[in-house]
């Protein structure tokens, strides 16, 4: 073999060393990204966290923190005690532990008294108070929250997409599927960019992302059609709207309430 061949072997076998380097280095780079840059279709699909805790941000509230970990609400206020209106502070830790809380439980077994008419004795008994039923657990009607083409439908499967996407434009209004108080308005919550969550009645939330601007804040009672917010591309790479509905914590279809059009 002469000297110049087994020179270019040599440069070719280095070629190949150094470009493997620099692909493997860009691979690793990228594994390192800022979980904020991620693109919202790697975010928006956490797997359900049942242990472990959560430390409270400023600008996080407890619906927040439900709903970035697909849990109940009302299921962390029981194991972590927070009470209505469910005030949290930053630095708070929220147990995230599972549990057996039913939203519906029976109320609690109290002791009463009753008089005898004929003796006149105090005789103790055990009253088991009924238990309490929400009158509505659904809402008497839906209203689309944007006015575009539905551009990708629900798919709770496989970290697919837990609500559907509508196509808009830059500034186009974002209204209120249904009225309810906003609980959450922020930017907090990685993947999903300007975000409002709105509670409905004890069962049912509904969250709008990727906004331009939000018009409403925490607390603000809305009513159904009203505008909350503007199209924006926070969050994702184009306009549109993405829009949730969530049944005791867990995604639900939203064409299954929303009316034909």
């Amino acid at each position: 073999m002469t000297g110049d061949r087994l020179g270019q072997e040599i440069n070719l076998s280095v070629c190949s060393r150094i470009f493997g380097w620099i692909v493997l280095t860009l691979l690793l780079s990228g594994c390192s990204h800022d979980p904020s840059s991620v693109q919202v279709k790697e975010l928006r699909l956490p797997p359900k966290v049942v242990s472990g805790s959560h430390i409270v941000r400023g600008g996080e509230t407890l619906f927040s923190i439900a709903w970035l970990y697909s849990r109940d609400y009302k299921e962390l206020a029981a194991v972590n005690g927070i009470r209505s209106p469910y005030t949290i502070f930053p630095g708070q830790h929220i147990n995230l532990t599972s549990s057996s809380y039913v939203s519906h439980s029976p109320g609690p077994v109290i002791k009463s008294t009753t008089i005898s008419s004929k003796s006149a004795a105090v005789k103790k008994t055990t009253v088991k108070m009924p238990v309490k039923v929400e009158r509505s657990s659904s809402i008497s009607s839906w209203r689309w929250p944007a006015n575009g083409k539905v551009v990708q439908g629900y798919h709770n499967g496989n970290g697919l997409n837990k609500g559907i996407d509508i196509r808009g434009k830059l500034g186009e209004p974002v209204s209120a599927a249904a009225a309810g108080e906003v609980v959450y308005a922020g930017s907090e919550l990685a993947g999903y960019g300007k975000l409002i969550i709105m509670k409905h009645n004890n069962s049912y939330l509904s969250a709008y992302a990727h906004n331009k601007e939000l018009l409403v804040r925490e607390g603000d009672s809305v009513k159904a059609g009203q505008k909350i917010a503007e199209i924006g591309s926070t969050g994702t790479t184009e306009p549109k709207l993405h829009f949730e509905i969530r049944h005791n914590g867990k995604p639900v279809d939203p064409m299954r309430f929303l009316p034909v059009r």
